[in-house]
């Protein structure tokens, strides 16, 4: 007795009735009686597309493993592009009837894999089925393309920040502009996401931040304005920009730090003094965990000594506080970012973008050649990135001013994370260590010596 089984799907049911999937079942059924066969099962996608192969279809994954597990010989659907669209896995059917005895039958008469008629009319819906998978591959491709090159937003998943259409949505908005700031300012990935954690602000599908979600964003170039198709840049965009084009680059600067490509390398540091306090011999100081005793020490390379960490660390801190606390600090240290220098550097960076598609024009054509190209490219992509570390120091300078031009720049210090603090110490002081004495447990605050710049 063959054992028949039944699969029914429809792209889309808008009303939710299942009225395509009951005509089909109606018909398949007829099929089975007039061949005498018994139904072995019935398996539904209901308003589930089959164009995509990475749309999951629990009727059809069902469908795949209860034929491997032997349990019907024969499938009865209404026709083959019900059962699938993809090329693929028409070929995988096509083998199980001609190699495997399958009987594969269609209500619309079309198909019957059972026959030689059948097998050669489903191979021929195989060619034209992959004809038209390329066709259609190759016009997403083009309109992607252009929308890019036109400066439209991408189709499918939104960036943070912006619906699908490129409109401003406020709230991640500002979440972006915190993320770059912060980097822009001197924090690490690291802490950026634990800041965020710790406000209680999600990734746009309400997940928690991580260093690598934040480094996509800050990758991302769609947020300084410009238009990416595979990860080259084809254009100025046509939604608005959530930050300069020469923050953006101040910030990729920072990112390209070869250390942040050694594997196992955290460029974040965990201690006030690790960095940035001076031996007495001249070198900085780094930290180190003393004896398994959860105490960290701060020492040179070459070991010249070693301090506790904590009472160091307190001692300066409370100097500091003093320091930021007096009124002559902001007219000292704030100084008004050099808004003309970053201006001429965005303007030289747009002249040399429009340079490149000159030279890319002029291949085109043939009025040079690729050796031409190739070194009229390589002068103009070395002075854009001469460009992107000019701009990158020009906006570094001004990090520690997030403190300094604060109304209450003692609060606004002990709020900063650890990079922008130790940055604001490093632009008031040269802090120097020197040696204790030997079993003291008493802390002398004179092997401190706080030079003031």
């Amino acid at each position: 007795m063959t054992t028949a089984a039944v699969y029914l799907r429809v792209s889309l049911d808008s009303t939710g009735e299942e009225l395509a999937v009951k005509r089909q079942r109606k018909d398949c059924l007829e099929i089975i009686e007039r061949r005498g066969w018994t139904v072995a099962g019935e398996y539904v996608d209901n308003s589930i597309s089959a164009s995509d192969a990475r749309k999951q279809r629990p009727g059809y994954d069902a469908l795949c493993r209860d034929y491997e597990a032997g349990r019907y010989d024969a499938l009865v659907c209404w026709d083959l592009d019900r059962l699938t669209r993809q090329p693929r896995q028409l070929e995988d059917w096509i083998d199980r009837a001609e190699k495997r005895g399958l009987h594969v039958v269609t209500a619309n008469g079309e198909a019957d894999l059972s026959t030689d008629d059948g097998i050669l009319f489903a191979g021929i819906k195989l060619q034209v089925a992959r004809s038209e998978v390329r066709r259609k591959s190759a016009r997403q491709i083009s309109a992607q393309r252009q929308r890019a090159e036109m400066g439209r937003p991408a189709k499918g998943i939104r960036p943070t920040g912006y619906t699908i259409d490129g409109d401003v949505i406020e709230d991640e908005a500002t979440t972006i502009h915190r993320i770059f700031d912060r980097f822009t300012n001197g924090d690490t990935l690291k802490g950026i996401a634990a800041d965020l954690h710790r406000d209680g602000i999600t990734t746009r599908r309400g997940g928690l931040w991580s260093s690598s979600s934040v480094a996509s964003i800050l990758k991302n170039a769609r947020y300084a304005g410009r238009s990416i198709y595979k990860g080259a840049d084809v254009g100025a965009a046509l939604w608005p920009a959530l930050i300069s084009e020469a923050q953006f680059a101040a910030v990729q600067a920072r990112l390209d730090d070869p250390r942040r490509k050694t594997r196992g390398v955290d460029t974040a540091r965990r201690h006030l003094g690790s960095g940035l306090y001076h031996c007495s011999c001249g070198l900085r100081v780094k930290s180190s965990s003393g004896m398994g005793n959860g105490f960290n020490r701060y020492t040179c390379r070459y070991t010249c000594f070693y301090r506790s960490a904590r009472p160091i660390d307190d001692y300066l801190l409370a100097v500091i506080r003093g320091r930021l606390a007096l009124p002559d600090l902001r007219e000292m240290l704030v100084k008004p970012r050099d808004e003309s220098a970053l201006a001429e550097l965005t303007a030289e960076r747009q002249e040399l973008r429009h340079r490149m598609k000159r030279f890319e024009a002029d291949y085109d054509a043939g009025l040079i050649d690729g050796r031409r190209m190739k070194a009229a490219t390589g002068k103009t992509e070395a002075r854009l990135n001469e460009i992107r570390s000019q701009e990158a120091k020009l906006l570094g300078s001004t990090g520690p001013d997030s403190v300094f031009a604060a109304e209450d720049p003692v609060a606004a210090f002990d709020g900063a994370p650890l990079a922008i603090r130790q940055r604001v110490v490093d632009t008031l002081a040269k802090v120097t260590l020197r040696p204790g004495k030997h079993g003291s447990r008493t802390f002398d605050p004179s092997t401190v010596t706080i030079d003031w710049r």
